[in-house]
């Protein structure tokens, strides 16, 4: 029996039909970039949470992955209170570009 499966794209959030892929693969990448700091300076979720003015609940939720109640904002506040330089870019997509967000951390 062959089945007929449609090619996927890049983004698995949006193969599996989230209207809101784009931000989530955003806030995703910013949280990599977090957690990754947070590992490299062997801060513990306290630590993290009166460097960053969050919780210690919100900078579990990071940990985790568990971003829905987390804005891109927050994110991005968070790195920068790590010394982080965050820059936002908006230039016009190219025909070779969708539309969208994306974040190279």
């Amino acid at each position: 029996m062959t089945r007929n499966i449609p090619p996927g794209t890049t983004n698995v959030l949006y193969d599996l039909g989230f209207e809101d892929a784009a931000e989530l693969t955003a806030k995703v990448q910013l949280a990599i970039k977090l957690n990754d700091l947070i590992d490299q300076r062997g801060l513990i979720q306290t630590d993290v949470a009166a460097l960053t003015g969050m919780t210690q609940s919100k900078v579990s939720q990071i940990r985790r992955y568990k971003l829905l109640n987390i804005s891109l904002e927050r994110l991005m506040q968070a790195l920068v209170a790590l010394n982080q330089h965050v820059e936002i870019r908006v230039r016009k997509a190219r025909q070779s570009d969708t539309t969208g967000i994306t974040v190279t951390a």
